[in-house]
């Protein structure tokens, strides 16, 4: 799952740059944008690093209801933001799958090692 989840993560630290430059042709002050941008930065790359940590995943679908919310300034976002969270919950969701199956497989490779041995 981590894989997967720090992959959905990192796209949106480079989502969300490209999205403050375009907010920078508002009506915000500059400082402001990359204040909330550079939080935004901040939290995605971080979280890759806490994904195995618990509440991670719930700190996750907040910044993906931020990404989607930034949407009021920068209308594309919306859809971008919609799009990473699908991704989020494509990457939790099947994260937790594969990460079974491997321990599946690895409980079954211990078990079949000693009678082969």
């Amino acid at each position: 799952m981590r894989t997967l989840c720090a992959s959905t993560l990192i796209g949106e630290f480079f989502v969300i740059g490209f999205a403050g430059l375009v907010a920078m042709k508002g009506d915000l002050s500059q400082a402001v944008v990359w204040t909330v941008c550079g939080i935004g930065m901040l939290l995605s790359v971080l979280l890759c690093g806490m994904l195995s940590r618990p509440g991670a995943v719930q700190i996750g679908w907040a910044l993906q209801i931020g990404l989607i919310l930034s949407g009021l300034v920068v209308p594309m976002m919306f859809f971008l933001g919609a799009v990473f969270a699908g991704l989020w919950w494509c990457s939790v969701h099947y994260g937790r799958r594969i990460d079974e199956i491997k321990a599946r497989w690895a409980a079954q490779s211990e078990a079949t090692a000693p009678a082969e041995a």
